[in-house]
This record gives C-alpha cells, sequence and structure tokens, in this order.
C-alpha cells in the first residue's frame, strides 16, 4: 500500500533516508527512525548505490494527456455552471452522461460517462444527490403543521405506568 504524503513528501522522506544511511545507520534503523517499511529501506539503498540521489526522486505520475484543452476546460465549467436547463435538457439535474453528450456536441471530443466523473473532480465538481420531495408536499400544511400542532402535542405529558 502506499504510504500517505505527496510525491515531494515521499520524495524528502527518501532523501532523508539516503543521509541517514549515508553517515552509516543500518537500514532497520532509518526504517523505524522514518516510519518506513524495511523493504523499502532496502529498495532506497540499492537504487541510491546505482543511481545516487537522482534515483530516489519522485517520478512523474503515468496517464493519458486530457482530451481537452486548458481553454475547452474554461468553457466546459461555465456550461455546467449556467445548469442544463440552458443546455437544452428538461431537467435541471447534470448527469455523466449529459455532460459526455455536450463534451461531444461543444468540442467534438468523446469521453465514456464513466470516465467523466474524474474529469468534473479536476475541474472543482463534486457528486451531488438531488434531494426527493414528494409532488404533493404542501409547505403551507406542513409550516402550520410545526408552528400549531406539533407545539400542542409536545406539551402533552404521559402519565408515568405505576410500578
Amino acid at each position: 500500500m502506499r504510504p500517505k504524503g505527496t510525491a515531494a513528501e515521499l520524495e524528502a522522506r527518501r532523501l532523508r533516508a539516503a543521509d541517514l544511511l549515508a553517515k552509516g545507520r543500518k537500514p532497520a534503523e532509518v526504517a523505524q527512525l522514518l516510519g518506513a517499511d524495511l523493504s523499502s529501506v532496502k529498495r532506497w539503498k540499492r537504487a541510491l548505490a546505482s543511481g545516487g540521489k537522482a534515483a530516489l526522486s519522485a517520478k512523474a505520475h503515468p496517464g493519458g494527456k486530457s482530451k481537452l484543452h486548458l481553454v475547452q476546460k474554461q468553457r466546459l465549467v461555465r456550461i455546467l455552471i449556467q445548469g442544463p436547463v440552458a443546455a437544452g435538457y428538461l431537467t435541471d439535474l447534470w448527469t455523466c452522461r449529459r455532460v459526455a453528450e455536450v463534451v461531444q456536441k461543444t468540442f467534438g471530443v468523446k469521453y465514456h460517462p464513466d470516465h467523466l466523473g474524474r474529469l468534473l473532480h479536476d475541474l472543482g465538481f463534486t457528486p451531488q444527490k438531488p434531494q426527493q420531495l414528494a409532488r404533493e408536499r404542501d409547505e403551507q400544511t406542513i409550516a402550520h403543521w410545526r408552528k400549531q400542532e406539533w407545539p400542542r402535542l409536545k406539551k402533552r405529558r404521559v402519565a408515568a405506568a405505576p410500578a
């Protein structure tokens, strides 16, 4: 399992291990001091011996380039903020499938709906669930009940049952 921390923090930890190993500390001692696994420290020691401190530097994360460039992403954010109704949908609810359709129509770029969640997250959007309310809901009746009926019912005390 990958340890917690940013790439820079983990790189700093490896470089600290390199300094401790260079000072003659044993791998087990370095592992204990840094809270790392012994096998990791041994791996870092081998990398240090074969490639120097550069071998312990953080590597770029693999992954393909985004299909949309920065300007297109900024335009997509503006479209999403305007809402689905402004984009031609009947309801005011964005789904990944709808966003995929908008991206296809607007930019000519095809995204699978299942992969749009990552793009939306990178743009600062989070999944939201619409609040489900009954169609028959009557706000005036509810307000009346809360102001009149609930306090009246709440004031009644039930007599304690005999022991």
